[in-house]
């Protein structure tokens, strides 16, 4: 696999103060630059920001099917080494954050298998992160 370049993703909040909390404190991202509207984010070496934006009735979840779970979408996240995968759920599992898709191996014995996990921020921004054995088949067919 080539060489990856961070990627860049801005992402809107209702509620900085408690989104920061979760981003440093649970996710366990290095905090950058700030301001009294956003705040940047180490995210596995990606950069996050969230963003401050007043909180909206209308919007809606959506999900599809997928392996037999319904998958929240938009969803954004890393994906990681196996390892790291396993330690990180683990470390999320003792901060007690709420999976709406818990760790699990998804297309086991297929192509694409893949270890992955679901779950919200505060903001109700849907979260993935997966991992390969083989990050080769990471865009198998």
């Amino acid at each position: 696999m080539q060489n990856i370049t961070p990627f860049h993703i801005a992402i809107p909040v209702h509620n900085l103060a408690e989104c920061r909390i979760f981003y440093r404190e649970i996710l366990n991202c290095e905090e950058g630059r700030s301001s009294d509207h956003w705040v940047d984010f180490n995210l596995f070496g990606h950069q996050l920001v969230i963003h401050y934006k007043p909180k909206s009735e209308t919007e809606t979840v959506h999900h599809n099917p997928v392996d037999g779970h319904d998958v929240p979408v938009p969803h954004y996240g890393v994906v990681l080494p196996w390892d790291t995968f396993q330690r990180f759920s683990e470390e999320l599992k003792s901060k007690g954050v709420q999976f709406v898709i818990e760790p699990y191996v998804r297309f086991a014995g297929k192509v694409g298998e893949q270890a992955t996990m679901f779950f919200y921020d505060p903001a109700g921004n849907a979260l993935e992160f997966k991992a390969f054995k083989d990050m080769g088949q990471l865009f198998a067919k």
